[in-house]
């Protein structure tokens, strides 16, 4: 034992020398060592009462008990920075906690140090108080407010209206913890933070608009708008300057170097379009009753929405890799990006909201072209039964074959030969529905498979029309895409084992093909309702699944 805290000992001896030269290299080392070395005594028996769960005790453990934010004659630059870095916060409003706490601990820092007088456990005392709101700044930069653990409470309460809604998240690399080791080594609180902020899904991006909006906000936001009825082009309308104004403020309107009078006029009809597009609506000019809502979301609730937004951003997977796909649901879009660009976009369809798309990750791994589709005991249960105990030739008319069993000699049996009614709530269906290749298949004529325990892939369909629709949850939570020979072809253009023109001639057939890609790509399916396109334009979308109002009922506040 007394080996073990000789070796403790020299250790922070050693510590305290490093952190000596970073914190306070204007100081006489050996004075600065001494004070750490009291310092460190004095922490010891302070925590002692800690739970070791405590963030100070792993954090003075993991740091051999050596002051970080404290030194004899001031306070380190560590401290200095935290203060600077949370004053200058944009995303952080004068009024909350965090911030205040901030301007109150600097206020007694000062007065600690102005007065001869004050005693070690006075600086110890403040180095504990300092590492409490390095704590709370940490979290809220790293981990943001959505409380996932209520959040996943409320999914699976979905479960008793027999929704199965499901979000992976991917916690943050960093930690409160390894910031403050990777500073003491770096030497710079800053540079830590700034390596923590995410560099996937737009978050700087998005980052910048918020401090937009939060401008916007102390500037007094926007007039509720009042308008009866729609407004035709040409025409004069009283209500004309104040929906300007409206769209002014966000940006959308730009002058055109025309009167700005009532008329409602080419300038402001492109940019109510432009808002309409970047809100997720039917981009035509009309004002719709939709539109009018949009317009009259305040500016609170938008920053509201964003913050949301970058919180979530914060829990995805943080891949970094060259190619990614990203298929945001609320936007109802696949986005296809190399090298941080995007090479590729398309409409896709997404679950229905009693069917929701899980937010998940994994990778592309195989392609296939005619695909089979062995359709799931979920909707074998809730779709298919029903219908054949109204009708036993219901399943021959959409091409499925009903066999009696998985197995490679499982036969095909005769619907009018089973009770269906038996299997309609049972545990077990011990038949195998699938429906063939072909042009009536539900997964069309290709199928993009990443392996995860959803059973959740991208594929064709043959319903187009769908992907005419503005609002694009119709599934049964699969992907549909809206242009999957397109994507095909963006994978045969980095895969050698896929050629785009043999599988053009497969495709006009019925046999099935499988590719193992040698170069995989990775997929994340998330749920951003605020997020910034690859233009840099502010997109909003509406809260399909209801995941927004789920998460800021326990949405913490700083």
């Amino acid at each position: 034992m007394k080996f073990l805290l000789d070796r403790i000992r020299e250790f922070r001896v050693i510590f305290g020398f490093l952190l000596g030269l970073l914190f306070a290299p204007s100081i006489a080392v050996g004075s600065n060592l001494q004070f750490h070395e009291v310092a460190s005594t004095v922490m010891i028996n302070s925590l002692q009462t800690e739970s070791q769960s405590s963030f100070l005790r792993k954090l003075y453990t993991q740091l051999f008990f050596v002051p970080v934010w404290v030194d004899e004659d001031d306070i380190s630059s560590f401290s200095k920075e935290l203060f600077n870095l949370i004053k200058r916060d944009k995303s952080l409003s004068s009024d909350t906690k965090l911030h205040t706490d901030a301007i109150s601990l600097e206020q007694m820092a000062t007065k600690i140090y102005a007065n001869s007088s004050s005693t070690i456990y006075q600086k110890v005392e403040l180095e504990f108080k300092i590492s409490q709101l390095y704590k709370g700044y940490a979290d809220y930069t790293l981990y943001g407010s959505i409380n996932w653990g209520a959040f996943n409470a409320r999914l699976h309460n979905l479960k008793a209206r027999s929704l199965n809604a499901a979000w992976i998240t991917h916690r943050p690399y960093w930690s409160p913890i390894s910031m403050i080791e990777s500073s003491a080594m770096g030497g710079s609180l800053k540079e830590s933070f700034d390596r923590a902020v995410p560099k996937e899904y737009g978050y700087k991006r998005l980052h910048k608009v918020l401090v937009k909006y939060l401008n916007i906000q102390r500037d007094g936001g926007w007039s509720p708008l009042h308008i009866k009825g729609s407004m035709k082009k040409g025409k004069a309308y009283n209500s004309v300057p104040a929906l300007r104004e409206r769209l002014r403020i966000t940006g959308d309107y730009v002058d055109c170097g025309t009167s700005e009078g009532k008329v409602y006029d080419k300038c402001l009809r492109d940019a109510l379009k432009k808002f309409q597009k970047r809100n997720g609506l039917i981009a035509n000019g009309v004002l719709r009753r939709d539109t009018k809502k949009a317009l009259n979301i305040t500016v609170e609730k938008r920053v509201e929405k964003i913050r949301l937004n970058l919180d979530r951003i914060k829990w995805l997977n943080q891949r970094g890799d060259n190619r990614h796909i990203m298929i945001n649901i609320p936007a109802f879009t696949l986005f296809f990006e190399h090298n941080k660009k995007l090479i590729q976009q398309m409409r896709v369809i997404v679950g229905k909201k009693k069917n929701p798309t899980p937010i998940f990750s994994n990778t592309v791994k195989t392609i296939v072209l005619n695909p089979k589709w062995n359709i799931p005991k979920s909707i074998v249960q809730k779709e298919m039964i029903p219908k054949l105990m109204r009708n036993s030739n219901a399943m021959a008319r959409k091409g499925i074959e009903i066999r009696d069993g998985w197995g490679k000699n499982a036969k095909i049996v005769n619907p009018k030969n089973i009770e269906w009614g038996a299997y309609r709530y049972s545990k077990t269906v011990p038949f195998h529905f699938a429906q063939v290749s072909g042009a009536r298949n539900a997964l069309g004529k290709v199928k993009f498979l990443f392996p995860n325990k959803f059973a959740v892939y991208m594929h064709d369909t043959p319903n187009k029309k769908l992907f005419n629709r503005n609002v694009r949850a119709f599934s049964h939570g699969c992907i549909r895409l809206g242009k999957p020979r397109e994507l095909l072809k963006t994978f045969a253009s980095f895969n050698d084992n896929v050629n785009y023109k043999s599988a053009q001639k497969r495709l006009k057939g019925k046999k099935r093909q499988f590719f193992g890609l040698n170069n995989k790509v990775p997929v994340d399916v998330v749920y951003l309702t605020a997020y910034v396109d690859y233009d840099g334009v502010m997109q909003f979308r509406n809260d399909i699944y209801g995941y927004d109002k789920m998460q800021l009922k326990s949405y913490r506040k700083w």
